[in-house]
């Protein structure tokens, strides 16, 4: 079980699986929920992919408490299993992103609230209403029908990655990772081959750490852009796809207006291709990094399924969207959160609550799979999330049986993950095999 103990006033060691972690913090939990002396959030991972060891000791010792943003506002950080459903099952908790108190991470969010909303961030009935304009196609039972499609895709794209050989590395986030799910969405949506590569250069540019924030609002400016042409051409020549299922369906009734169908669009384009390509990419670095499990995967691919919900436990790749602001005063855990008080219910840290999932903070293919949050809770979980299962199950069924030999080309302590403050990720992998 994850633990942890005062060396000194202020000095904690925690536990993480096997590693022991230490870092300076104040001596009692009321002088971190002091005024000034509030902690920071987003916190900072403390090397690699490993989950903020703040986690650990709020679970353990004050599950439902405040934490100052960027601007200064403070919010409701809750970290536990159990709140963290309750918080996320409970529709007196909204959405909005518009509504006073709504938690933004930054510039950027607040930005991106200010724009006309999709599904992802409406309150019922709004919300039920646009998302079953699309669920269907995402469904348990329907992407069940698309795997054979899915495998494919896996299958060309280890081809094609591995055509050229590999005298020199190959990066597999860049040949791969980013592929499979790129490729996925697009046929969904019914984006034409030819514009894969155009819209990939756009969507790296949009999510890579390395570019300013104008050149990443450029990049998604440019996307909308090609996204309300490509609505356009199919109001006149509609397909077999979800636009224009959209457009034939909402957009033409009336129900959507053209902005509506490319927001939407937009969402389902870009909203899980990074997650994706960095579960993707996580997996490998873990799975090498575990050679008893992935041995045992490679003689039994059928333990695709449940490796690759231990990934989505582990490592929780999307973990700061599970944000709220109160509509009417709730009580939480014994805590009062307060109209127009935001909230934010750390899935990342509930997939590593004890209570639930026996020695938490480590990899365990062979676990029982439990209530794991990676793809959040109640009515706002991932509309995606069959379709990402669907795909980190061809993945990892597929991956290491073709290549056998596959490593990664440099130390692991060299790996390059993302901003230490931002979802965990991987932004490239050089690999051989």
């Amino acid at each position: 079980m994850s633990s942890f103990k005062n060396i000194c006033n202020t000095q904690y060691l925690f536990k993480f699986g096997n590693r022991l972690l230490a870092t300076s913090r104040p001596a009692t939990m009321a002088t971190l929920a002091s005024g000034n002396s509030l902690p920071s959030f987003p916190f900072k991972r403390p090397a690699g992919p490993e989950p903020p060891i703040e986690y650990a000791k709020l679970r353990a010792q004050d599950p439902v408490s405040k934490v100052k943003l960027w601007d200064g506002s403070q919010v409701w950080l809750v970290t536990n299993h159990r709140d963290v459903c309750s918080v996320l099952a409970d529709n007196r908790f909204s959405k909005i992103r518009t509504l006073r108190g709504f938690p933004e991470l930054g510039d950027g969010g607040k930005a991106a609230a200010a724009h006309k909303p999709t599904f992802v961030d409406m309150d019922p009935p709004e919300h039920t209403i646009q998302k079953g304009m699309v669920n269907s196609v995402f469904t348990r039972e329907h992407v069940e029908t698309m795997r054979p499609s899915i495998q494919k895709t896996v299958n060309n794209c280890i081809q094609t990655m591995t055509m050229g050989g590999c005298q020199q590395p190959v990066d597999l986030v860049k040949n791969f990772a980013i592929e499979v799910p790129s490729q996925v969405i697009y046929r969904i949506l019914g984006i034409p081959n030819k514009d894969m590569d155009y819209l990939n250069s756009c969507n790296a540019v949009r999510t890579s750490g390395s570019t300013t924030s104008r050149e990443a609002a450029d990049a998604s400016n440019e996307l909308t852009a090609y996204l309300g042409r490509l609505v356009s051409s199919k109001e006149t020549e509609p397909g077999d796809d979800l636009i224009s299922k959209l457009v034939v369906e909402q957009l033409h009734p009336g129900h959507l207006q053209h902005e509506d169908v490319v927001q939407i669009t937009f969402l389902l384009l870009v909203a899980g291709n990074a997650t994706m390509s960095n579960m993707i990419a996580l997996g490998v670095v873990t799975l090498l990094q575990h050679p008893d499990q992935l041995s045992a995967l490679k003689k039994n691919p059928t333990l695709a399924h449940d490796t690759a919900e231990e990934l989505l436990r582990f490592h929780t790749a999307s973990a700061l969207a599970t944000r709220r602001v109160a509509k009417e005063d709730i009580t939480v855990a014994g805590k009062v959160i307060k109209a127009g008080e935001g909230v934010i219910a750390s899935n990342q840290s509930a997939n590593r609550d004890e209570a639930v999932f026996k020695d938490a903070d480590t990899f365990n293919i062979h676990r029982v799979p439990g209530p794991q949050l990676g793809f959040g809770y109640g009515i706002h979980q991932c509309i995606a999330e069959w379709l990402a299962r669907a795909e980190l199950q061809c993945v990892f069924g597929s991956l290491f049986q073709q290549l056998p030999n596959l490593k990664v080309a440099i130390p692991m302590s060299e790996v390059n993950y993302s901003d230490p403050t931002k979802d965990i990720g991987v932004t490239e992998l050089p690999v051989t095999w």
